[in-house]
C-alpha cells in the first residue's frame, strides 16, 4: 500500500519573494538601535528564529543587548516589514504548486519561523487563509528553525508521521531542521542560498523555485 507524502513548506523565500524585505526590515531595526551590521550578514540569518538571530548577532558584534533592547528590535523589525510588505509577491509557481497538491489530494501545511504579525502579510500575498489551511508560526512552538519543532507541529496538524513529510525550504536552517526530525528536505534556490549549501545541510533535491519543483514533483513523491 503506497503511503502518500505530506508537504511542509517554509514561507519566506520558499513560497513568497520576501527575503530581502526581511533583510531591509532588520537593517532598519538594527540601525535604529545604532547597531552596525552588513546587509549580507543579515541575509545569512534569514530563516532562523529571531532569538537565534540575536544570539548570532551578539557573537559577531560583541554588543550587550538587554531584554528591553531585544523587544525594541523585534517590534521595529515587525513595523518595518509591514511597510515593505506591499512589495511581497508569490514566487513563480507557488500558487499553482499548492493548488496542484490540493487537487491531487496530497495534504500540505506551512511552517514558518516568522510570527503571525509578519507571516500574515505573506499569507495574504499568497492567498492562503490560515483559518482553512494549516499554518504553524513561531508563536505556536517553543523553538524555531534550525530546531524541528515547527515541522513536527505542522505534521501533527495534518495527523501524519513526520517520516512521511517532504520539507520544502530555501535556507540551510530548513534543511537542518528537516534532517533533525527525519523528514526529507527539498531545497529551493529562490531564497539566495546556493545548491551546494542546501545539499550539505541535508537537501535530497534542489530546484530553482516552486514552478521548477512542480515540474519535477514526481521526483519527490508527488504523482502527476
Amino acid at each position: 500500500m503506497r503511503i502518500e507524502p505530506v508537504f511542509l513548506f517554509d514561507l519566506d523565500g520558499t513560497l513568497v519573494d520576501s527575503v530581502y524585505q526581511h533583510v531591509l526590515a532588520w537593517k532598519e531595526a538594527l540601525d535604529a538601535e545604532g547597531i552596525d551590521l552588513s546587509v549580507w550578514r543579515i541575509h545569512r540569518k534569514i530563516g532562523m528564529s529571531g532569538g537565534l538571530f540575536i544570539n548570532q548577532l551578539l557573537r559577531e558584534t560583541g554588543i550587550d543587548i538587554s531584554v528591553e533592547r531585544l523587544g525594541r528590535l523585534r517590534t521595529t523589525h515587525a513595523a518595518a516589514y509591514q511597510q515593505h510588505g506591499a512589495g511581497v509577491r508569490p514566487l513563480p509557481g507557488a500558487r499553482e504548486l499548492l493548488n496542484w497538491l490540493s487537487d491531487a489530494g496530497i495534504r500540505w501545511a506551512i511552517a514558518t519561523s516568522g510570527r503571525m504579525e509578519t507571516a500574515a502579510v505573506n499569507l495574504a500575498a499568497l492567498g492562503v487563509d490560515s483559518a482553512r489551511n494549516p499554518v504553524v508560526t513561531r508563536d505556536q512552538v517553543k523553538y524555531a528553525k534550525p530546531d524541528p519543532d515547527l515541522f513536527l507541529a505542522a505534521a501533527a496538524r495534518l495527523e501524519r508521521p513526520i517520516e512521511t513529510a517532504v520539507v520544502v525550504g530555501d535556507s540551510i536552517w530548513d534543511m537542518l531542521a528537516a534532517t533533525r526530525c527525519r523528514a526529507l528536505g527539498v531545497g529551493l534556490l529562490s531564497g539566495g542560498y546556493g545548491s551546494d549549501e542546501l545539499r550539505q545541510a541535508g537537501a535530497i533535491r534542489v530546484y530553482e523555485d516552486p514552478a521548477d519543483l512542480l515540474i519535477h514533483i514526481d521526483e519527490v513523491g508527488g504523482r502527476r
